[in-house]
């Protein structure tokens, strides 16, 4: 059989830099957004990289990453080469 994934629409942010000095604000901008409205830590980054806690365990972030918010407010970071065959922009109305 085959199937066909639903069309869904998911927010993502693009981790593009850790140039800047004590962490980018790009990192943390991530970091405070997939932990926004959390009870416990969910991300955090160490400077260089973004760390997420995912149902598959720990899964790091690399300069170029996109963090994907999923349907259930899951957080994970999927590759550049990956996210464009997975996914297309959505213009805002």
């Amino acid at each position: 059989m085959k199937y066909r994934k639903k069309p869904v629409v998911i927010e993502a942010l693009q981790f593009k830099t850790n140039n800047e000095p004590k962490g980018s604000p790009n990192m943390d901008s991530i970091v405070n957004w997939a932990n926004q409205g959390k009870d416990k830590i969910n991300a955090w980054h160490n400077g260089t990289n973004i760390f997420i806690s995912t149902l598959e365990g720990e899964m790091r972030a690399d300069v170029g990453d996109f963090i994907i918010k999923g349907i259930q407010g899951e957080f994970y970071p999927c590759k550049p080469d990956i996210f464009e065959k997975t996914y297309e922009k959505v213009e805002e109305e």
